[in-house]
């Protein structure tokens, strides 16, 4: 797959798949949108530029791993997904309708998707038994999982932060929507988190953060990671429902309301601001 390099183009391309994610929810009804719209530049920066993958053969030996743990976030997974040619671009009319491919949370049967998902905490344990088999089996493939902040609200997750040193997992990069808000307020005011940096650092992990919206740092940050000697976590600052500004860090746009209104004036503004990268 050709990557895209210009941080014009990604720009671009990041803008397309918030205003897909946005047509997406609007015709499903419900799910969710601030944290799909906040991650949109870090998965484009991973699928489009970073990432060894080839849709026209998802179950390659040689592709790299990528896997989503705060699944609830998928509608942005699917955007790219069904950008890339991984199914059809009409399936994306059915999002979270009974016995579609494309449910509120992700599941294996999905082309692309290594990982199903439901509660928050478990994908960081599924990228590290990954990376570990492939380690073991003396492959070069990376595993990039996908994470939120609120994950670490759970005990699962810091079991896997532990494990994943024990092995020198170099093959793991993790990264993070540290965006500060989850579905009822704040993290700071349900239950703070503390110096994540420092945390990671402290079992053994090189933390990296980055602002997540910037592309040339967000690059930057993923050649690095690509060179470290043992698993690293890439904290991305970012801001939940980014692209739409009355959405834009509010926990109260955690889901989509499907109010009269919101879906045209945030696709009227992305399209605004995707015309001015023109």
């Amino acid at each position: 797959m050709q990557k895209i390099t210009e941080l014009k183009d990604l720009q671009k391309k990041a803008t397309q798949l918030r205003m897909d994610t946005i047509k997406m929810l609007d015709k499903a009804g419900s799910g969710h949108v601030g944290g799909p719209l906040g991650m949109a530049d870090l998965f484009t920066a991973v699928y489009y530029n970073f990432a060894n993958i080839d849709p026209d053969n998802a179950d390659s030996p040689d592709r790299d791993y990528i896997l989503l743990s705060n699944g609830h976030i998928c509608p942005i997974w699917y955007a790219v997904l069904g950008d890339l040619g991984y199914f059809r671009e009409d399936a994306k009319d059915s999002l979270r309708k009974i016995n579609s491919l494309l449910q509120g949370h992700p599941k294996v049967k999905i082309p692309g998707v290594e990982n199903s998902s439901g509660p928050l905490g478990h994908g960081l344990s599924q990228a590290i038994g990954i990376a570990l088999g492939l380690k073991m089996d003396k492959k070069k493939n990376r595993v990039v999982c996908f994470m939120s902040d609120g994950e670490h609200q759970e005990g699962q997750t810091w079991e896997a932060v532990m494990s994943a040193p024990k092995w020198n997992l170099d093959n793991l990069i993790a990264i993070m929507d540290y965006n500060g808000i989850q579905i009822e307020g704040t993290t700071d005011e349900i239950m703070p988190l503390g110096d994540l940096k420092s945390k990671y650092e402290s079992f053994g992990w090189t933390a990296l953060d980055v602002n997540g919206h910037r592309f040339e740092d967000i690059l930057s940050t993923l050649e690095f990671a690509d060179k470290v000697d043992g698993p690293v976590m890439i904290i991305g600052h970012t801001t939940g429902g980014k692209g739409v500004s009355f959405m834009e860090g509010k926990w109260e746009y955690h889901d989509w309301k499907g109010e009269e209104g919101d879906a045209t004036k945030a696709l009227a503004e992305l399209e605004a601001y995707l015309q001015q990268l023109s």
